[in-house]
């Protein structure tokens, strides 16, 4: 085989004085001599190596940068330069999309923690509602930060500007309407954790009614009814479908979120081998996925390949393209993994940007041999560093920004330190799935107030005579019933951690009667606006209620007012106490279909 030599220009390579040879800034290669390359295929070239050292694959060290650097399509730059006049003019005119923000702060926090963007926050919708705008004032006396979602601007300015608040809260507000899918956009919902969901369909006095609603306010009983504006459907229903397509990537799901597995969902596609050739070695690897690879004759994705510690090398890594948007990974305790172990000590390590070179967060574990085993690294102990240093008073893993995750088998711990079970040669390790898996005990993260008697219309045997009047004018009201146990049923089955609530009739008396819980739908009577805001923000914390379904009321008939008196008012509430004691169960909603 005929080989031409070319001795390789240090200026080229920019020559660092220390044995080493610098392509470009991150990227380095123990000193090589010359280039080699076959006659007939001239573009597998390899840097020839003096002594016992290896050739260097110089043409993988280029497939390997250009796999995690495309250069941008021709399509994108004509694009760009396209979109240019159009900002200019925007910028000029001060219009620029880019600096303005769609998020309304009407309460700045006395605390620094709570204004930051990654904030863990509340939404409220329907935060201008009888229910939704007393929502907003407990969670503020709790010293939460709270964003309300809103359709009118001035409203919200009106009923929530003044609003007391407890040291470190804070309240912002968005103006979207969750029947319209365009204005529920994706920075809206940053930072959110949590949703307690208020919205319900306008139904108001045929005969009008004061600026404040007082005739809505003491109950459908009272005025003959009629829907305004958006239909049941498209509020109840098509509403709460296109609420959590906006939420639920930011609140979590219950069991976790799949980022990888070997069935064809997650991120297969997506990864690609950085090993120690970007420094000069000759390690390498891949990760694809196996056909029987997996327990019990599954597919399973595999990472695998041969590591050496020539050429001051030691590594081999697969790492995923950067993921577009970024993970929202902080309603979950950690990333898991699901392998069949070799014995080996691997790393996992998480950006947090999209940087080809930059700080990475990262947590080595061990894997047990031969076995299939669940490997958990808690997001709160991946370690920052930079080229496997340390970096000194570097920030803390924030999950809510994942834009690529990097599985490694290397001769080094951090800092120097080696790696106690590395050794050079082959290696496999089978892995079944990835995925952010939830904190525990888990609460509800998204509390939807539905209404008593959603499954009552046309059940079998029902005297409607007895019903209150949503359920015997169901009908005549758009299906206003119906649509919200459609609504109910599109939250039970989301994934999200939920719990649905269902009061009996809303009446503006004050809190402090006392209350009965139930299942089934059975109950009728009434209960507070204020009762329900309290409980709704207790919900979140309370594991008990964790995809749990259930009617409320108080036990003051309804023909006898409640009132408290100032001189002796009523004990707080035990919300702990009283949802342990109606020991709730899941999978019960009084369907009878």
């Amino acid at each position: 085989m005929q080989l031409r030599k070319h001795i390789v220009d240090h200026a080229t390579l920019g020559h660092t004085g220390s044995g080493v040879q610098r392509l470009r800034p991150g990227l380095c290669f123990a000193k090589p001599t010359a280039i080699r390359y076959h006659k007939n295929r001239p573009r597998r070239f390899a840097i020839a190596a003096e002594g016992d050292r290896q050739a260097w694959d110089f043409g993988r060290f280029v497939k390997t940068v250009t796999y995690f650097n495309e250069p941008p399509s021709a399509e994108k730059v004509l694009q760009t330069l396209a979109d240019q006049p159009a900002k200019l003019i925007r910028q000029l005119t001060g219009q620029d999309e880019e600096k303005q923000s769609a998020v309304l702060k009407l309460l700045a926090s006395s605390s620094s923690q709570a204004s930051k963007p990654n904030s863990d926050v509340v939404l409220v919708a329907g935060a201008t509602g009888g229910v939704g705008s007393r929502v907003v004032q407990t969670l503020l006396q709790h010293g939460k930060a709270v964003r309300a979602l809103v359709r009118d601007e001035q409203k919200a300015r009106r009923l929530l500007g003044r609003l007391d608040a407890a040291p470190g809260a804070s309240l912002e507000v968005v103006v979207a309407d969750i029947t319209k899918p365009d204005s529920l956009k994706p920075d809206l919902f940053l930072g959110v954790r949590a949703v307690i969901c208020c919205t319900a369909v306008n139904v108001s006095p045929k005969e009008g009614d004061t600026a404040n609603r007082d005739k809505y306010k003491q109950g459908i009983k009272f005025y003959e009814p009629e829907v305004v504006g958006a239909t049941p459907e498209a509020v109840e229903y098509q509403g709460l479908q296109n609420l959590l397509a906006a939420v639920q990537e930011h609140v979590g799901y219950r069991h976790g979120k799949l980022i990888f597995s070997a069935d064809g969902q997650g991120l297969a596609n997506v990864w690609g081998p950085l090993d120690d050739v970007v420094m000069g070695g000759v390690s390498q690897s891949g990760f694809e996925v196996r056909h029987r690879a997996g327990e019990g004759g599954q597919p399973s994705g595999v990472f695998s390949g041969q590591v050496s510690s020539s050429n001051n090398g030691g590594f081999a890594s697969v790492r995923t393209k950067n993921f577009t948007p970024a993970l929202d990974m902080k309603g979950y305790e950690g990333l898991g993994f699901r392998v069949k172990g070799d014995g080996l000590r691997y790393k996992c390590t998480i950006r947090t940007d999209t940087n080809w070179d930059g700080i990475g967060y990262t947590l080595s574990f061990d894997t047990k041999a031969g076995e299939w085993h669940d490997v958990q690294l808690p997001f709160h102990q991946f370690i920052p560093l930079f080229r496997a240093k340390t970096v000194k008073d570097g920030s803390k893993l924030d999950p809510s920004t994942v834009t690529s995750i990097q599985l490694m088998l290397s001769k080094f711990e951090n800092d120097g330190k080696l790696n106690p079970s590395f050794k050079t040669g082959p290696f496999q390790l089978p892995v079944a799935k990835i995925w952010g898996y939830p904190k525990e005990p888990q609460s509800p993260r998204f509390v939807l107030v539905s209404s008593a008697g959603v499954t009552r219309p046309n059940r079998p045997g029902i005297d409607l005579s007895q019903e209150p009047p949503a359920v015997r004018m169901n009908d005549e009201l758009g299906g206003i019933l119906t649509f919200k146990l459609k609504g109910e049923d599109v939250v039970r089955q989301s994934g999200v951690p939920y719990a649905v609530v269902r009061p009996c009739a809303l009446t503006e008396e004050p809190a402090g009667a006392e209350l009965v819980i139930s299942q089934g739908d059975d109950i009728k009577g009434k209960v507070s606006r204020q009762e329900i805001a309290e409980l709704c923000v207790e919900l979140l914390s309370r594991p008990e209620a964790l995809d749990k379904t259930f009617e409320i009321k108080s036990t003051v008939p309804f023909s006898q007012p409640f009132e408290v008196n100032p001189q002796s008012p009523p004990e707080h509430r035990d919300w702990q106490a009283l949802l342990k004691t109606a020991q709730l169960k899941e999978n019960v909603t009084g369907k009878s279909v």
